[in-house]
């Protein structure tokens, strides 16, 4: 196989999210408001329990029934997105009701994400081979500005984002889209991502697929290199 071009998936792939404990800190000192440390690790861990750091967790298995159908579909557009999150973040109880929409606020900020530390590499040697790249993500926002903010921008040819479309991975026609918007065939793609479930679907229409594990940026120091090794040997 020749691979022509290659798509990624957002979070969990290119960048990680910060720690639960990390986001709710920030949102607190943000607003002057502290907990007895106790508390707040009831609270943490309860967020966390919850599935409602976005880029977190990447299945919710507890999901209240009041959000379970919400929560299906939340990548397909923002207000949904913003629904699920702050609903989920809701069965915890925070000493002010303006935390649960400025815990989603924290979460669009480029401050909240770290990019692996193998990301830079693998894109930069992408673009060294001239192999347009493309990003898919199931998501409620635009995260271009967390890529411009680390200086990542300048490697990505096209996002596609299931907000915008209307539809998520493992759908079809977000791969579709991605296929188009960089001008290659199934058959030439290499899709890579976290999730087995959604980003399998680049298979269905005939794309190679990458998985790497959905981990902590420190856990995870080189499992995007793979893919560059792959592309470095076509190339030899």
């Amino acid at each position: 196989m020749t691979i022509k071009a290659v798509l990624f998936d957002f979070s969990g792939t290119l960048f990680r999210i910060e720690s639960t404990e990390s986001w709710l800190r920030a949102v607190l000192d943000a607003h002057e408001l502290a907990l007895p440390e106790d508390e707040f690790k009831r609270a943490a861990d309860g967020l966390e329990a919850a599935g409602a750091l976005p880029g977190g967790s990447t299945h919710q298995t507890n999901v209240p029934a009041h959000l379970a159908e919400l929560v299906a579909v939340r990548d397909v557009d923002a207000s949904r997105h913003r629904a699920a999150y702050t609903g989920l973040a809701r069965q915890v109880p925070l000493p002010d009701e303006r935390l649960y929409d400025a815990l989603y606020d924290r979460h669009m900020t480029p401050d909240a994400w770290r990019p692996y530390p193998d990301a830079r590499e693998v894109l930069a040697g992408l673009r060294e081979r001239g192999l347009p790249v493309a990003v898919i993500s199931n998501i409620g926002w635009d995260p271009r500005p967390v890529f411009v903010a680390h200086g990542l921008d300048q490697y990505i040819d096209a996002y596609v984002l299931s907000y915008r479309h209307g539809v998520q991975k493992p759908d079809t026609r977000l791969f579709t889209a991605a296929l188009e918007a960089l001008g290659v065939a199934p058959g030439d793609a290499l899709m890579v991502g976290d999730d087995r479930h959604a980003d399998a679907g680049a298979a269905e229409l005939g794309c190679a697929v990458h998985f790497v594990d959905h981990l902590p940026a420190e856990a995870r120091p080189d499992g995007l290199r793979p893919v560059l090794d792959q592309i470095r040997a076509a190339f030899t």
